[in-house]
């Protein structure tokens, strides 16, 4: 397989966004919540999406860090009204966790603003390419998620 470069570029942009996006967000938003629970908002809804129970352990997962501090920021998310925790069905020691109203409502914010961003960056491309674009980076992602 032929290298076709992007990977250098990639990662530059993931630098330049991973400290950003949480802040940017966060200084627009009315109830100003905290980085921390942004991401572990975020992280409960990617989870989420492979379906199953969220835990601790696919908090930790989507976020790349170890569980305790995943445990520590669930118990933020949840104290600050974003998460709720839960009964698990398949196992008694285990205390999944879900969105509530709020935590929906901090990542509708997000998500919003993530596509601001985006939008004001490839405003004058062509239509055409920043369809595909955005197809690329769906695909990427769902590749990410599996």
């Amino acid at each position: 397989m032929t290298a076709v470069g992007g990977g250098p570029e990639f990662f530059r942009l993931v630098r330049f966004w991973s400290r950003r996006w949480t802040a940017g967000f966060i200084s627009q938003a009315p109830e100003d919540p905290h980085c921390q629970q942004v991401m572990v908002v975020e992280a409960v809804d990617s989870a989420a999406r492979n379906g199953g129970e969220v835990t601790v352990a696919a908090v930790a997962h989507q976020l790349g860090i170890d569980r305790s501090t995943a445990s520590r920021m669930i118990s933020d998310a949840v104290a600050a009204g974003c998460l709720q925790r839960e009964e698990s069905a398949a196992d008694a020691r285990r205390a999944p966790v879900s969105l509530t109203d709020q935590g929906r409502q901090v990542l509708d914010g997000s998500h919003n603003w993530q596509q601001q961003v985006f939008d004001r960056l490839i405003a004058d491309w062509e239509p055409a390419d920043r369809q595909r674009l955005a197809g690329y980076l769906r695909r990427l992602t769902d590749q990410t998620d599996t």
